[in-house]
């Protein structure tokens, strides 16, 4: 496994390093801003990539924005701003997680999750995402197009499962399963998962 920490903090990067070396077989490369983070993306394959948010030259939502979403993104930094969180989903990133809020075996359990396909959240960064509807009737709330199956999917969707465990808890195929979140893309008017969970934690 290869995994690239962006940070413009030295030592948050070699503490980050000295987590995750603790993976069996992870190699662990570097990046200080988001003009490097890009740069090693596009050049160089990894399978998880960890990234700050506020960087010199490029920040994190800037390198999403950009990237093509080959590499899974996990965004880890200071901020639980809630338009940053939202922001970083909606544009692809796999997860949200937040310093000081996390343990370094969670660190290790999120990334063996991403790489798995399924999304991540910090408690802070949930709560974030979870509090638009905090007062909401959840029998009154809109659908927005979609049928029961899907809601049972964007359920499970919201738990961070992967595909493959979705499939499973549903007894379905994978495939299946990848048709069903087309469809639920398509409905919602979205390319991919973590925008997929913001319209529908944000839906009325």
């Amino acid at each position: 496994m290869r995994v690239l920490v962006v940070d413009d903090n030295e030592v948050v990067r070699a503490g980050l390093g000295a987590v995750l070396t603790s993976i069996e077989s992870c190699e662990v490369v570097e990046a200080a801003d988001g003009v490097d983070a890009l740069a090693q993306l596009q050049q160089s394959q990894f399978d998880l990539a960890l990234l700050d948010v506020r960087m010199p030259r490029k920040d994190g939502l800037a390198v999403l924005r950009e990237f093509d979403g080959s590499v899974p993104i996990v965004m880890l930094t200071h901020s639980d701003d809630r338009d940053i969180v939202r922001e970083a989903l909606a544009s692809g990133a796999r997860g949200f997680l937040v310093h000081g809020t996390i343990t370094s075996q969670e660190v290790v359990s999120a990334v063996h999750t991403c790489v798995s396909g399924g999304l991540v959240l910090s408690p802070t960064a949930a709560e974030v995402m979870l509090s638009p509807a905090e007062h909401a009737d959840p029998g009154r709330r809109d659908t927005l197009g979609l049928t029961p199956r899907e809601i049972e999917l964007m359920s499970l969707l919201c738990d961070g499962l992967s595909n493959r465990d979705i499939a499973g808890r549903l007894f379905l195929s994978e495939k299946t399963i990848k048709n069903h979140l087309n469809r639920i893309y398509a409905k919602l008017a979205v390319a991919n998962r973590g925008a997929a969970i913001v319209a529908w934690l944000g839906r009325d």
